[in-house]
This record gives structure tokens, C-alpha cells and sequence, in this order.
């Protein structure tokens, strides 16, 4: 069975850093790529970053490029977002999600997707 644990959410003053993990078990997690979706209160979902199985191709939304990056670590069966300079409309709940493939650009669609962890960035 797929499960994707996320952690490292909080509350985060404007400005400020933070790091979310996502723990993977149940796959082959070095074979698949993987992506950060957030969904902010009373939003709809919204794609955040995604990376391929190796981690050498990455993408992310234009409101979070130059402040987010996304990495893996695939001895870890791990993938990380390292939020920086955050600002109150990152405020969401942020979710790890797995594509069928190994490529993103290949993929239409996630297929396993965690709980989500919490961020709010406040003052």
C-alpha cells in the first residue's frame, strides 16, 4: 500500500524558512516522480512543485519560484520542500503526491497523494 506522510508544518512568521518532509513506504520511491500541491483556506488545490525520480529536472508555480525547492532524497525514500521568504498567502495545507512515471512531463495525473501538513505563516 502507497502511503505518504507529510511533516514539518507550523506556523511561520512572514519572511521566514521552513521544511517540509514527505515520508514514502509501500513503492519503489527512487522510480517515480513527485510532486507539492497546496490548497489554501477556502481555495481549490494548486500545484506547487514537481520533480523527477532522480531529482536532476524540477518545476515549480511561478508564485513560489525563487523562494521554494523542491529535492528528494532517494536513499531516504524522502521528498523535501524548503519553503524561504515565505509570505501569508503561502498559508495552506501541503500535500505530497506520486505520478504513475518516472518523468512528470509523461504524467496527467497523481495517483497517491498524503494527508497534508499545515503551514500558516503569520506574525
Amino acid at each position: 500500500e502507497v502511503q505518504l506522510v507529510e511533516s514539518g508544518g507550523g506556523l511561520v512568521q512572514p519572511g521566514g524558512s521552513r521544511r517540509l518532509s514527505c515520508a514514502a513506504s509501500g513503492f519503489t520511491f527512487r522510480r517515480y516522480a513527485m510532486s507539492w500541491v497546496r490548497q489554501a483556506p477556502g481555495k481549490g488545490l494548486e500545484w506547487v512543485a514537481h520533480i523527477n525520480s532522480g531529482g536532476s529536472s524540477t518545476s515549480s508555480a511561478e508564485s513560489v519560484t525563487g523562494r521554494f525547492t523542491i529535492s528528494r532524497d532517494n536513499a531516504k525514500n524522502t521528498l523535501y520542500l524548503q519553503l524561504n521568504s515565505v509570505k501569508p498567502e503561502d498559508t495552506a495545507m501541503y500535500y505530497c503526491a506520486k505520478y504513475p512515471d518516472s518523468v512528470y512531463e509523461r504524467s496527467r495525473y497523481l495517483e497517491a497523494w498524503g494527508q497534508g501538513t499545515l503551514v500558516t505563516v503569520s506574525s
